[in-house]
């Protein structure tokens, strides 16, 4: 997302949530967007792991812990 839309999703997202809000509430809300960002740009960027891949390593890992 550009700079220029995080002011509009913000405001989006701030209608969508309860009024009960907490701001320890709206941190959660912030800190789950902006991981959910970052995975898409990796996944735009071709900078993600395949399930098999992620298995081979740590059943390598498993076996120097072992």
């Amino acid at each position: 997302m550009s700079r220029s839309n995080v002011k509009a999703e913000m405001i989006k997202m701030l209608n969508a949530l309860p009024s009960e809000l907490t701001w320890g509430d709206l941190q959660y809300h912030i800190y789950v967007r902006q991981k959910i960002e970052c995975g898409m740009r990796a996944v735009e960027a071709e900078r993600t792991y395949s399930q098999e891949e992620v298995e081979k390593h740590f059943e390598g890992l498993m076996k120097k812990w072992r």
